[in-house]
């Protein structure tokens, strides 16, 4: 039988990588319909498929592909990295990672104990590994996809071979991933018939597989309001929660879901669907030479005029270090090339930092020509996440969403927060707003009812717990409750005070601690109170309580965990290596969870 030898394009060809890797799949895909011989049929080539998840996005998408791989021929090992021995790997041949970025560029929670397993000196070479790599994160924060960066470049210095360039997306992923999926198949499909040439046959998925790449599943299961489909839900109530003088405004939002398929757990999020500010797309406008009325296409959508695409599909309140690449290529523009620079990043933070499309186009004008040449500058405008204050026992049919307006001026301009503007500013009570549940699984109440908890949410981090709160009374819930909350001022900004004061004065609230930063000399925190009730808060979780945080990563989460891990010492007499592993017990135990943002 005469062999049929897959082409390929060598490393060195005058391509991208990423021309390269597209190439490389097609003539991949090109020589799938080699004859193939029944009797001569390779063994299935066994992949790895390893996920790690905070919100469930990551987790999804190795689900959903771990069933596309399976029916194009491919013997799959789905696992979370929770759990998972990275001492395994050595066993592997082929692994693919799908791997998102956490708070300030961290694993996930799930993935954190692999991680730094993975990182212990002398871990065993992966030189029999071939792996790929799908990192996740979102674009307007400065460590972007850092986890799989990390964990590419970790896997690279343990001998492991990549096969395909690390893909990383943002929180659009659709696109990204249907692309990657089919390259990621041709790639795997081309890696098995390589493997059976010198067996004189050619082994490939079915044709059927091959075309499967392309095409979900017949039973992948949908819903009916998802983020690509959200269903238009009246605002009923909208109500200030800060007092007029205070320094922030934060407000209350009830929307009306009832008789829509849109079920919830307390701690699961709401994804609303924004639109920039119209005054924003005008002076967009203003600066180009064009009308508004060209007609554009925008994936998923259609064809639509200009000025709705920059209205409903396009980000155009925020500047990122891409958006500034390809302008300063079509504007020829030294003075953003030169910021552009490794040794320049400070200056090239300084310049994004509260900066709009509008800076951009009058910092160096003219450039844009065409309608296409802006759209293909601009990210998507994506959903934004809200935790959800609402329970689903306590309140039937409705969601509620804690929100912080943002508002600011810079630049001689006032601006503001795409959507918590739209929220406070620019809908009336009984308008519609598109709204999808995003499933926070790691972010649960605990099944015991009767187990204590504690819960750590300063600003509109309180928002899951005052969820969590009303379904522990509507479910009959006998555990102890505990709430650390921390604002600026007890006179401005104690969200849903007489809520809050209520269920303690009826015990459901078993402790309330309050640090309200501004309110004496020296300003106190939540992680102070931590520390002033740490014998407690120890024979808390020596009873069994389970512990929750929820709120800014940046600064908040990390000195809380700073906090427990010196109470574990103090109060558990433990070495720091002990209450480290104390830590990672409680969250492999699922009685330390995190909602951080």
């Amino acid at each position: 039988m005469s062999q049929v030898l897959i082409p390929h394009i060598p490393g060195d060809a005058p391509f991208s990588p990423a021309q390269r890797e597209w190439l490389n799949g097609f003539l991949a895909g090109l020589y799938s319909y080699a004859p193939v011989q029944p009797a001569e049929a390779a063994k299935q080539l066994r992949v790895a498929l390893l996920y790690g998840s905070q919100t469930g996005t990551a987790e999804g998408l190795a689900r959903k592909l771990s069933k596309e791989l399976k029916s194009a021929g491919f013997e799959v090992a789905l696992n979370s990295l929770e759990g998972y021995v990275p001492a395994s790997l050595a066993a592997e041949t082929h692994a693919i990672f799908v791997v998102s970025t956490y708070g300030e560029g961290e694993a996930p929670d799930t993935a954190q104990a692999f991680f730094q397993q993975l990182c212990v000196e002398r871990f065993p070479l992966l030189g029999d590994l071939s792996y790929a790599l799908l990192a996740l994160g979102d674009s307007h924060y400065e460590h972007f996809c850092q986890f799989g960066r990390d964990l590419d470049a970790k896997l690279k210095s343990l001998g492991a071979m990549s096969i395909l360039d690390r893909t990383e997306s943002g929180v659009d992923v659709e696109a990204p991933y249907a692309a990657w999926k089919v390259t990621i198949t041709n790639r795997l499909g081309e890696i098995t018939r390589q493997a059976t040439v010198d067996a004189g046959a050619i082994a490939v998925p079915s044709e059927s597989a091959t075309t499967s790449s392309t095409l979900p599943p017949a039973h992948e299961p949908s819903s009916l309001h998802t983020r690509d489909s959200p269903y238009p839900a009246p605002l009923i109530e909208r109500r200030q929660l800060t007092h007029p003088q205070s320094s922030k405004s934060t407000i209350h939002l009830d929307f009306n879901v009832a008789g829509a398929p849109m079920l919830y757990e307390a701690g699961d999020a709401c994804g609303v669907v924004p639109e920039n500010p119209l005054n924003l797309v005008h002076a967009v406008l203003d600066l180009l030479p064009f009308t508004g009325n060209e007609p554009v296409e925008v994936p998923k959508v259609g064809s639509v005029a200009l000025s709705d695409a920059l209205l409903r599909h396009f980000s155009i309140t925020r500047l990122t270090r891409k958006m500034i690449t390809h302008y300063a290529d079509l504007a020829q523009c030294k003075q953003l090339h030169d910021m552009l620079a490794p040794e320049q990043q400070a200056e090239l933070d300084q310049f994004l930092h509260g900066r709009d499309l509008v800076d951009l186009l009058q910092q160096c004008p003219g450039a844009i020509q065409s309608p296409g040449e802006l759209l293909a500058m601009l990210p998507r405008l994506v959903p934004r996440l809200y935790s959800i204050s609402s329970s689903p026992a306590a309140h039937p049919g409705r969601i509620h969403t804690t929100v912080s307006v943002v508002r600011y001026r810079t630049h001689n301009r006032d601006r503001g927060g795409v959507c918590s503007t739209l929220l406070a500013d620019r809908v009336d009570v009984g308008d519609c707003l598109p709204l999808y549940i995003q499933p926070n699984k790691k972010f649960r109440l605990p099944e015991d009812h009767g187990a204590p908890i504690i819960m750590i949410g300063p600003g509109t981090g309180i928002a899951p717990f005052r969820a969590f709160l009303h379904e522990r009374r509507a479910t009959g819930a006998t555990g102890r409750n505990w709430l650390f909350f921390g604002e600026r001022s007890a006179a401005t900004d104690f969200l849903y005070r007489e809520e809050v004061m209520a269920m303690q004065a009826d015990g459901h609230l078993t402790q309330l601690d309050t640090a309200f930063s501004r309110d004496q000399e020296k300003k106190i925190y939540v992680q102070h109170l931590m520390m002033q009730n740490a014998r407690q808060l120890w024979s808390w979780l020596q009873q069994g309580a389970f512990l929750y945080v929820c709120g800014d990563a940046s600064n908040m989460a990390k000195d809380v965990d700073h906090a427990l891990l010196r109470i574990s010492q103090e109060q558990g007499d433990m070495t720091l290596e002990n209450a480290e592993l104390y830590m990672q017990t409680l969250k492999d135990d699922r009685r330390y969870q995190r909602d951080i943002y």
